[in-house]
């Protein structure tokens, strides 16, 4: 999932092209970029697009943002976004490992109402100050907890931190990384809302990938390319993975060994194999 591209609720015109773009995944939203006013409009039209048969055959992972819990419109988001074509849940404002386990009572009761399976996983929004001083916490509340994503602009805003400063979201995305990294769950990246600012989207999923994240939101069109650039294994990384998990088999009995005078031991191999794999889904080797 490199690159989320995200279409508002109440622009059903814009489903379609976001299903024919590039993008690994379509995230649906109904929260902020929908007006008060259009929240039942936008839900009706997204659930009459997740009838549709292109869904499954676009083989993208569908995403939908719903309103925040402490919200009019949660239940009635829930209702008709728990969809088997849906395949991720996105929540804003997850504070607590307790507010985690709420969502997913609401989750199972509506599955057992609909007679769905349980394959629906949480991606927690981490975008205030105790959330990302719970992360590690919500990340672990439930095994249906799929990743964590930050909300840099709802997190800095409030609290008058300089949303570009590379240092501040440097400082985030670390923080981020090692909570999802201690519950075993992924770390997804934020939005960029300066859309026309190209080289700070690229510079921002750089950072992002040197520290481990899945992929980037993106917020127009223009921006997926760049994050399916960005996260996609490079020639040269593909090269060396294949060397180190052939080098590891021909070493199974040793703990470490050197290669091309560097040294590898159980953590590099486990990455290399993590590569390859990535690079045979993207159709990069076969």
């Amino acid at each position: 999932m490199r690159s989320k591209l995200f279409v508002p609720g109440s622009r059903p015109e814009l489903f379609r092209k976001a299903l024919d773009s590039q993008a690994d995944a379509i995230s649906f939203d109904l929260e902020d970029s929908v007006l008060e006013s259009r929240k039942d409009y936008a839900r009706e039209e997204l659930a009459r697009f997740l009838g549709d048969a292109g869904l499954a055959s676009s083989g993208k992972k569908i995403i939908v943002r719903v309103n925040g819990m402490d919200t009019p419109h949660f239940l009635a988001d829930l209702a008709a976004c728990c969809h088997p074509a849906v395949h991720i849940l996105n929540i804003p404002k997850i504070e607590s490992p307790e507010n985690a386990l709420d969502f997913f009572a609401h989750l199972e009761d509506m599955e057992r109402k609909k007679s769905l399976p349980p394959t629906i996983s949480l991606l927690a929004n981490i975008e205030t100050p105790q959330s990302v001083r719970r992360a590690g916490e919500i990340a672990a509340s439930h095994p249906r907890v799929g990743g964590l994503q930050l909300g840099l602009g709802d997190l800095f805003e409030p609290l008058g931190i300089a949303r570009y400063n590379a240092a501040n979201v440097h400082a985030m995305m670390f923080t981020l990384r090692m909570a999802a990294g201690e519950a075993g769950v992924y770390a997804y990246d934020s939005a960029y809302a300066d859309v026309k600012n190209t080289a700070g989207y690229r510079a921002e999923a750089l950072m992002a990938r040197s520290l481990g994240f899945l992929g980037k939101t993106c917020i127009h069109p223009s921006q997926v390319e760049i994050a399916n650039e960005v996260f996609s294994p490079t020639p040269a990384e593909v090269e060396w993975a294949q060397k180190v998990t052939q080098a590891a088999q021909s070493n199974q009995d040793n703990g470490a060994f050197l290669l091309d005078g560097k040294m590898v031991d159980a953590p590099f191999v486990h990455r290399a194999h993590e590569v390859v794999r990535n690079a045979q889904q993207l159709n990069l080797i076969k």
